[in-house]
């Protein structure tokens, strides 16, 4: 059965249901036993007739830890999750005397109903906000028995969370009532993708990960490694493994094979043995170097980590979602070697987290912790190529190159950069290491959606003696972005100098069996081209940075891009684009992690032509210092559009001035205050439409912005209905749109596809057609800037 209901984020009063009834006697050591072990039995959905009887039959319902309810209530105390609209609960206590004052001690929302052996005992409406007592009337507490005594609660709730924690107690002695201990146990969803469904240790992201800059000598670490929980206090590396993970999926993850939640204050230890080998020769085609240097690659580790080989520490890295390095020549070793990583992560506080929660309901999806990317060895020579730095001018064709060279420094070094447009050579130029190289392509292809054209490079760093030191390869994509006033005096986006309508998804990147990772390439290559076949020409990646690769495949298939800075930390108001907005303050510590974090996702990503738009905050979620942050961004790239804050309290500063509106998009035009800017939706739609069989949890409140539609006829309608409307803003100078979402989330079933990729709720033959009406001429007589 699944148990569905809208919900609107707007005007929610969070409240929380729990029920734990427990007898409390004279005997205090039995009364605090009975309050640690509040153990039920459950359902959502609704029992058949006689549900609170004494010999009622309820080894089908499930099994659940009071209280039952949502976290954010004032005063809860949650130990099972509920967050629909009613629950049934049931527990039998044994009683060996009885309470001289028969009371209830509860905490409720919103209405409930209390039975003791099938006898109504109490009945409250609408809700509490903190615990109270309620002595029983000797009717009522006449149902209650030496013995065996059956305790059921029905609660409801219409609106928000909900809470309701119910005790039996003797009125004379109020508990104090013990926190529940949090479960390590993510929720355990039966789905999985079709590529989730074939992953091994073997096949697991064998791909090279770093596309931008590839070599042919590297290791994939991936696969089996061993793992160990242990409290944060231990420093030493585990005497034993609690079993094995498989990486690169996170511990949380179905595919990992554990599916096991990282608490606050413990560590996640991995050690895996491989077997090393010196390289004789750098590159296929070198001449006289060998591989001097051995790098050790991290994609991604959620949070803080630490890293040993050979017993000997390497270094730390702080940061969950962007690639580090560490050069371990030294310690590593010919033959068998021992590398040991641990990992803390908090997940929340200040930490960047994005969506992640340690409480996951609503927006908020299941914690990720630990490896959740590809880890990989390479060699390297003395002196070799580290970064390439690489702009294009669309109006001449030039390709300009600035390669950062790292290592021994050996005088008379040249790099030598060969331009190939497939197997054609077009034009070789050399300069001497780590100057730029330019090259000027004649008749240059653009790159574009429509067309996504994209130029081989070679770079080989030769010695004074005209010795190859190092060779790596890479790509460029020649192409200008860029802003313009039409002819009715609106800001629009450009691409190679021509007004383009910036139309995409939402896309959170989140999937049911690897939670932010991917279950393989060709599933990220699916979504991308599931989007560019449904008419999209952009994707706003949300609150997400993904495996390189991704960017990757989106310069390849023709895929603008939206980049959202990963959020968290403390938020101020959200005043969406009121004027007078206010920032969170923030300390000088914090903030410079959130610029480092920053620093180094524009530094990882930069390289990709399709990353056309730089969005640093999002919807108020840690937004601070927005002047600051905004000046930093414009300043460190220029090439590219700015989005201070998407959704978010709106400041002066970038290109860009983003409304989010549900369902249906809407925007605020204020002359006086956004017509210096481009005006865009960045967020609407979110309709929802559960698909049986292919929902994460039918026991939550799956739900989609402004209630669920009736059938699958009614939810395209309303998605009509939303193009409609957008392609009305479009007309009075709305530049871009952003639809809610590419899939389904968790407990959002308002993707265009269900969580697992396997149904499209609409296809995309019918998304190109009803996206069309968005690609007409939109302006004229303009002047670009």
């Amino acid at each position: 059965m699944l148990v569905i209901k809208s919900f609107s984020f707007t005007g929610v009063r969070r409240a929380f249901a729990s029920v734990i009834l427990v007898a409390l006697l004279s005997s205090p050591v039995l009364a605090d036993e009975l309050i640690k072990d509040p153990a039920w039995r459950y359902t959502l959905a609704k029992p058949s007739a006689n549900w609170q009887a004494s010999d009622f039959d309820d080894s089908q319902w499930t099994e659940g830890k009071g209280g039952f309810g949502t976290p954010e209530t004032p005063g809860s105390r949650v130990g099972t999750a509920w967050s629909t609209n009613q629950i049934w609960i049931r527990r039998n206590i044994e009683l060996k005397t009885l309470p001289a004052k028969p009371a209830l001690y509860l905490h409720h929302d919103e209405d409930a109903e209390v039975f003791i052996n099938g006898q109504q005992v109490a009945r409250f409406e609408r809700w509490s906000s903190e615990y109270f007592v309620h002595p029983l009337d000797p009717q009522a507490a006449a149902a209650l028995n030496v013995g065996t005594n059956t305790i059921a609660v029905h609660c409801r709730q219409t609106t928000g969370g909900q809470f309701i924690d119910v005790h039996v107690i003797d009125a004379d002695h109020i508990p104090e009532l013990p926190l529940p201990a949090r479960s390590t146990i993510p929720f355990q969803s039966e789905l999985i993708t079709s590529w989730g469904e074939n992953v091994t240790a073997e096949n697991a992201w064998r791909e090279y990960p770093r596309p931008a800059l590839q070599r042919d000598q590297w290791t994939n670490l991936n696969g089996h490694w061993d793992y160990a929980i242990t409290s944060q206090e231990v420093d030493e590396v585990p005497m034993q493994w609690d079993g094995q993970i498989l990486v690169p999926f996170a511990l949380e993850s179905r595919l990992s094979g554990v599916r096991r939640l990282l608490n606050p204050d413990e560590a996640i230890w991995y050690q895996r043995t491989f077997s090393y080998q010196p390289s004789t020769s750098q590159t296929s085609t070198a001449q006289s170097s060998t591989a001097q240097r051995t790098l050790l690659h991290f994609e991604a580790v959620d949070y803080h980590s630490q890293v040993w080989l050979n017993g000997k520490r390497v270094g730390s890295h702080i940061g969950g979602n962007t690639p580090f390095q560490f050069d371990v020549t030294d310690q590593i070793q010919e033959g068998e070697n021992e590398l040991v990583v641990r990992v803390e992560d908090e997940t929340q506080g200040w930490q960047l987290n994005g969506k992640q929660s340690l409480n996951p309901r609503g927006i908020w999806y299941t914690q990720v912790s630990g490896i959740w990317q590809t880890v990989w060895l390479e060699q390297v020579a003395e002196r070799y190529i580290d970064e390439l730095d690489i702009a294009t001018d669309y109006t001449n064709g030039q390709i300009k190159v600035q390669p950062t060279v790292l290592g021994k420094s050996q005088p008379g070094c040249v790099i030598q950069m060969d331009v190939m447009d497939g197997d054609r050579l077009l034009e070789t130029q050399s300069a001497p290491a780590g100057e730029a190289i330019a090259v000027t392509v004649a008749d240059a292809k653009l790159w574009s959606p429509s067309s996504p054209h994209l130029y081989s490079l070679r770079l080989t760093l030769k010695d004074a003696q005209g010795n190859e030191i190092d060779q790596v390869d890479s790509y460029a994509g020649i192409r200008g972005v860029g802003k313009v006033l039409d002819s009715e005096g609106n800001w629009r986006f450009t691409l190679n100098g021509e007004i383009i309508f910036h139309w995409g998804p939402l896309d959170q990147g989140w999937w049911p069996d690897g939670l932010l990772t991917p279950p393989s390439d060709d599933a990220m290559k699916a979504d991308i081209q599931f989007l560019k076949d449904s008419g999209f020409n952009m994707i706003r990646k949300h609150i997400k940075v993904e495996p390189r690769r991704y960017y990757y495949h989106c310069d390849q298939m023709g895929m603008m891009l939206w980049q959202d800075q990963v959020s968290g930390g403390k938020n101020p108001n959200w005043t969406h684009l009121a004027p007078n907005p206010t920032d969170r303050q923030w300390d000088d510590k914090h903030h410079q992690q959130f610029m480092t974090e920053f620093e180094a996702m524009v530094d990882s990503l930069e390289f990709h032509p399709c990353i056309v738009v730089w969005v640093p905050f999002n919807e108020a979620w840690g937004q601070h210092r927005t002047m600051e942050v905004g000046q930093w961004m414009v300043k460190r790239d220029p090439s590219r559009i700015v989005n201070i804050a998407s959704g978010g309290n709106f400041w002066p500063i970038g290109d860009v001035v983003d409304e989010h509106s549900y369902p249906h998009p809407s925007f605020p035009f204020d002359p006086k205050r956004f017509n210096d800017f481009v005006k865009v939706v960045g967020e609407f739609g979110g309709h929802g439409l559960p698909v049986e069989g292919h929902i994460w949890d039918t026991k939550r409140e799956n739900w989609g912005y402004g209630g669920l539609p009736k059938n699958a006829t009614e939810y395209k309608e309303r998605y009509v209905e939303s193009i409609r409307i957008l392609k009305e803003l479009q007309q009075q100078g709305i530049a871009a749109g952003v639809y809610t979402q590419t899939t389904d989330v968790e407990e959002e079933i308002n993707g265009l596809m269900t969580y697992d990729r396997k149904v499209k709720k609409i296809t995309e033959e019918e998304l190109k057609t009803i996206h069309s009406v968005l690609f007409g001429n939109s302006s004229n007589n303009s002047t670009e800037k």
